[in-house]
Parts: C-alpha cells; sequence; structure tokens
C-alpha cells in the first residue's frame, strides 16, 4: 500500500516561502502602523494648537481674564478642558476650548495623564530650546524618535 503526503523537502519549501513572505509583510506593517500613529499626533498637536490660539483670543477679545503681566495664553492644558468665565456674557457662563485633551500617540505610558504626555513651552522660551512656565505657548511631542520625513517628532 503506497501513502501519499508530503516530504521532507516539500515542507521545508513551504515553511521557507512562508518565512520569506512573513519577512516582507513585516516590515510594511511597521511602517503602516508609525504612518497612523504619526496623522494621530499630527491631528492631536493640531487639535491642542487650535485650543491655545483660540484662548488666547478670547483673552486679547477680553473674554477670559488676564492680568497685565499675563501672556493671555493659557496657564495649563486643563484650562482647556475645565472651561473659564466669559466675562462677556452677562449670565457668566463659561468658554470651553477643548472636550478633552488628546493623548500624544506616541508615548506608551498609559499612566500618565493626557496632559503629562506632552512638553509644553511657554511664551518666553526660544522655539530650539522649549521651556515650560507660567502658560502654555505651545506643545510638542516628548518622543525621541524620527519621522519618516526625517524631523525628530518633537520638532513638528
Amino acid at each position: 500500500m503506497y501513502l501519499r503526503g508530503f516530504t521532507l523537502i516539500e515542507m521545508l519549501v513551504t515553511l521557507s516561502l512562508i518565512a520569506i513572505l512573513a519577512s516582507v509583510v513585516l516590515p510594511i506593517a511597521q511602517l503602516n502602523n508609525q504612518r497612523q500613529q504619526e496623522q494621530e499626533l499630527k491631528l492631536a498637536l493640531r487639535e491642542i494648537r487650535s485650543a491655545i490660539d483660540a484662548y488666547k483670543q478670547a483673552a486679547d477679545q477680553g473674554r477670559v481674564y488676564r492680568s497685565a503681566d499675563t501672556t493671555g495664553y493659557p496657564p495649563n492644558l486643563a484650562v482647556l478642558v475645565d472651561g473659564v468665565a466669559d466675562l462677556k456674557d452677562p449670565r457668566g457662563r463659561k468658554l470651553f476650548f477643548l472636550r478633552r485633551i488628546p493623548r500624544d500617540p506616541l508615548n506608551k505610558d498609559t499612566h500618565l495623564a493626557a496632559e503629562s504626555t506632552w512638553g509644553k513651552r511657554t511664551y518666553r522660551s526660544e522655539a530650539n530650546a522649549p521651556a515650560e512656565g507660567d502658560d502654555v505657548y505651545d506643545v510638542y511631542s516628548l518622543s525621541p524618535k524620527t519621522g519618516l520625513n526625517g524631523l525628530a517628532y518633537k520638532e513638528w
């Protein structure tokens, strides 16, 4: 009686082909994952920066309290979510600038609050040496990695 089955050589060839396909698919999947994270980073930066600009505009219009020695930028990111009293609203309703603070998609520490995943730059610090201070003029990623465009994520 003759049994039909796979020979050792046929199995080795099949496993080799699967290994070659896996070695091609894995880098493509990693690249797609990095692209998705970069897209999320761009959207989160745009959302936070737009909210910071809206807060500054409201402060310049006299809708948000601003003392003479402040810049008009929010003191922290939480204010954008918690809201501030609208000084021009007779009912004293609050102005809200964000529904929630987006997390930095490149920061994998899930124990950190969303606000803590971002680097913050004060108005009085230089762009090439951002430092935290009394206000939040800009945010940036704390990731030391470089994007697909060749720029460090913290420079985005």
